[in-house]
């Protein structure tokens, strides 16, 4: 099988070593699954943050009571810890990432856990004092309302299996 003919997954680039977090670093993960899908060709990298124009680094952000499905309905903010309000650059950023999938038929991504972006299943709480909640990020939110299935670097085993079905 060519690696063209493989199943895709798209995948948060800071996860992959890009340092391109909001405070320049990186969340690598060490892990034979991915360096497989990496020799195979199947990752399809994405910092939804970065595509939408912001800088590395960049203030903290994080979504002010509320998650990402509150902020795509226009419910809350994601809001710096300067008081700036980047909600349109997290929308924007979580469009760039659907069109990925919808270019390369991706419907399965691995998404930095806690990230106001790309958070699966807790992020902060938009206080910015590292309390964490139940709930999703912005991009997260957007995928799973088009049936992408969202995986965090803890669950990529199970994100795995969901490529292989």
């Amino acid at each position: 099988m060519e690696s063209g003919d493989l199943r895709k997954v798209l995948m948060s680039a800071c996860l992959l070593g890009k340092k391109v977090r909001y405070d320049g670093g990186a969340l690598s993960v060490d892990d034979q699954i991915v360096e497989r899908w990496h020799s195979e060709g199947r990752i399809v990298s994405v910092c939804p943050e970065v595509e939408a124009g912001m800088s590395i680094p960049r203030p903290p952000a994080e979504i002010f009571k509320g998650s990402g499905k509150s902020v795509l309905n226009g419910e809350v903010n994601v809001i710096e810890n300067d008081g700036g309000k980047v909600t349109n650059e997290f929308l924007a950023g979580a469009s760039i990432a659907l069109n990925l999938c919808r270019k390369f038929d991706i419907d399965v991504a691995v998404l930095a856990e806690f990230s106001p972006s790309c958070g699966s299943s807790a992020i902060y709480d938009g206080s910015f004092l590292g309390k964490k909640v139940p709930g999703m990020g912005v991009t997260t939110a957007l995928l799973r309302e088009h049936d992408i299935q969202v995986f965090s670097q803890y669950e990529i085993e199970q994100a795995n299996k969901a490529l292989i079905e």
